[in-house]
């Protein structure tokens, strides 16, 4: 399980939550962007930070432009627990 490295702020822990709910999307490239109700992602550093972290990955694998975003293993145990908390 990855998930190193990267400050879960509320910022964050929002931004899983919203990919949990299926509200989100990302851009499938070296820096993937987050969108969020079909909007850009206000914090975008957080959501590279998230994705270089292992929390989150497109749901489609070798897509091209926006696809669903999805929670890795790191991100639906990151959202676990802070609901056990």
């Amino acid at each position: 399980m990855s998930g190193s490295g990267v400050e879960l702020t509320h910022r964050a822990m929002a931004m899983l939550r919203a990919v949990a709910a299926g509200r989100a999307q990302m851009s499938c490239s070296c820096e993937p962007d987050l969108f969020i109700d079909g909007f850009a992602c206000c914090d975008q550093m957080t959501a590279h930070a998230l994705a270089h972290g292992g929390y989150l990955r497109p749901g489609a694998e070798g897509a091209t432009g926006r696809v669903a975003a999805e929670l890795t293993e790191a991100g639906r145990a990151a959202l676990a627990i802070t609901v056990a908390a």
